[in-house]
Order: C-alpha cells, then structure tokens, then sequence
C-alpha cells in the first residue's frame, strides 16, 4: 500500500517545470506570492526565480519556513515537497497565529543548469559569513587545488592529479582530507566549494525575504531540504546550533531524540561557517529560532565528489553546452536527486513528518504522539 497516491505528481524533470508547479499549487490556494528574478539566465536564456509564497495570518507570530534549492540541483527535493505540502490543504489546519513560508529555488540558477553552485561559482552553504570580518583559511584545499580540477579528467595529467589526491587523503586521513576538500575555499572562484566574496544573490535575496516577512515574528522554525549526505534515502535532521542552549534544546523539543547535533560530532563536522543556518539565526535576533537541515541520503560520497568534479571541470575548462556536458550533468543529477518512486515516498514521508512537528512545536503540542496539528 503506498503512503501517498500523489507522489510523482509532485516532482518535476527540471527547474522550469517545478517552478510552474510550485506556482500553480500556490495560486491554487491564494498564497500570497512574491518573485526575485536572478541576475543570470538558464541554459535556454530563459529568465530564472526565486519564488517565495505565504500562507496565514501577514502578522502571524509563529512562522514555519520551508528552504528548497539552497544547493540548486538538490532542488527537486524540496521543490516537490513543497508542491505535495500545498495539494494537500494542510494551509487549512494552521494553528492560531501561525503561518508557513515556502522559499522555492533559492539558488535558481544551480536548479536549472544542475549545478550545486550558483551563478558566481559559489557554494551557498559557504557563504553566509560574517563578512565584515575576512573569510575563514582553507591551507589543506591550497595543497590540492591543481589536482582538483586538471586540464583534463582523463589521461596521464588526470592520472597523476588522482595520484596527488590518493597520497593526499593517505597522509591526512579521511576527516582531514575532506575538510580540506568541502569545508569552504576563498582563494579560487572557479574552484570547488568556493564560499564567495561577499553576500551573494541568493544570500541577500533570503535577507531580503526575511526582513519583508518575518520581522514581527517571535517563533521561527526552518527546514532547509538537501541532498547527497547519509544512507539512501533517510532524512537525517542536523542542526548546527551550539549545543545545550536554548535553540538546540528547542530542535531537540520539536524534533525529537532523531536529531543529528553537528556541534557534538553526529555528523560530518566540515563546515564552521557559512551555512545557511548561521545566516537566518543572525538575521532574525529578535526571534526565537529553531534550524534544521534535513539532509536525504542518496549514493556513496565519493561518487558524489566525482560528480561534483566532473562538473566543475566541465564549467572551467569544458564546453558546458557541448555533448561533454549531457553525461556529465545527467551523473550529477541522479547522484542528487534518485528520480525513483521510493526515494521521493520517503521524501514525502519525512518532510511532512517533520513540518507537522515543527508547526505542533510551535503551537505547544506533542507533535511525537501524532496528534493532529489542529482540530
């Protein structure tokens, strides 16, 4: 028996059709809706959006907001469990003084190129720094920044920077090596997991967003959709605040026992700052605010940083419009987003489960007995 009837429905093949769905499904239901054009365009020319829809109360006090695409390709995750959450006409259950924001393809230009990057080659999980200050060092992404991305991904040139890579990862050890690789670099903008030179599109357009809704706010809880992190096809709930505080206990209130604490090495202990969580918790000061990352697995790790690679090879030294690209972006892709019924099912599943519990927190309810979120 399957748990939802509607699950392919709601996910899309690309980023022009999840963004009509979204929109379609959020009209459908009088959300209020607001449009960010992005400065780039996609591989057709076509213009590109984030879109954002709201749904209660303008002076709700109590707001549940919904991430989708902070890493562009990731973004068929999000976008369809957004798209389920508005057909489902929870909007109508709301507890009193509550209201959902749904951010769709923060990162436009990632979701339609199928790039985890956005238009400036930036990582945006590395950008929400404090950038009055100067970005975080990175001497171990230094060490093995040629052999990252060689002139070629094949041959005696390639085979070499892989040997410079296996030598690398041997002598460091694998925690070392993968934060010299992922935890963030300022030194290349064309390099891999670049974090910036500043606030980027995306970021300021999420500042943006936030000033313009969540100002009067008390309570904000935040689900940020990812993928590519953990066994295949579980949701994993990280949250990055400082452990034994007033915001880690309320994760843990809302969420429950299954939360994965960064802080208290749960999970893979990468990146310091910059992601998206540090740039909505210092946005919102006046708000009390609860942040979780929900990371699906998908495939090995390091077919992941292969994709990712391949990729960013492709966009500095390829032909990113070029028949090297199709296969390149199609590994990407899957490697994101396993287009198959039983992964988008548990998407579905935990996404809601965790949205349900979040709006219960919020509104004082035991959210783990399953009671509804309102009569």
């Amino acid at each position: 028996m399957q748990i939802f009837t509607d699950v392919e429905a709601s996910f899309s093949a690309n980023y022009h059709e999840a963004r009509s769905a979204f929109l379609q499904a959020a009209t459908a239901v009088g959300a209020k809706l607001q449009h960010h054009q992005c400065p780039a365009r996609g591989p057709d020319g076509a213009a590109l959006y984030t879109d954002t829809a709201w749904l209660g109360d303008v002076a709700a006090k109590k707001v549940l907001m919904v991430l989708a695409g902070t890493h562009g390709v990731e973004g068929f995750c999000g976008s369809g469990f957004q798209v389920h959450w508005l057909r489902s006409g929870l909007h109508r259950q709301l507890p009193a003084d509550t209201a959902v924001l749904l951010v769709h393809a923060l990162n436009p230009y990632g979701f339609a190129w199928l790039r985890r990057v956005n238009e400036d080659n930036v990582d945006l999980n590395r950008n929400y720094l404090d950038w009055s200050r100067p970005p975080p060092d990175n001497a171990g992404y230094r060490e093995i920044a040629d052999a990252l991305l060689p002139l070629q991904l094949e041959g005696p040139a390639a085979d070499e920077a892989n040997a410079v890579l296996a030598r690398y990862r041997q002598q460091v050890g694998e925690l070392a090596f993968y934060r010299a690789l992922a935890s963030g670099q300022f030194l290349d903008p064309q390099g891999m997991f670049y974090g910036g030179s500043g606030p980027s599109w995306s970021n300021r357009t999420l500042h943006q967003v936030m000033a313009e809704w969540l100002g009067q706010a008390t309570d904000v809880t935040c689900l940020d959709f990812h993928t590519g992190l953990g066994p295949h096809g579980h949701g994993d709930l990280i949250s990055d605040h400082e452990p034994d505080t007033d915001a880690a206990r309320r994760v843990r209130q809302f969420w429950g026992d299954g939360v994965s604490e960064s802080r208290r090495g749960q999970t893979l202990p990468l990146v310091q700052d910059g992601p998206t969580h540090f740039g909505v918790t210092r946005a919102l000061p006046h708000a009390r605010v609860a942040f979780g990352t929900l990371e699906f697995g998908t495939y090995d790790r390091d077919l992941g940083r292969v994709a990712l690679r391949a990729d960013h090879w492709l966009h500095k030294h390829g032909d990113r419009l070029g028949a090297e690209a199709a296969p390149i972006k199609q590994a990407l892709r899957r490697q994101f987003y396993p287009d198959t019924f039983a992964w988008k099912e548990a998407v579905l599943f935990r996404g809601h489960q965790l949205a349900r519990m979040a709006l219960a927190g919020m509104d004082g309810a035991q959210a783990q007995r399953g009671q509804p979120v309102h009569d």
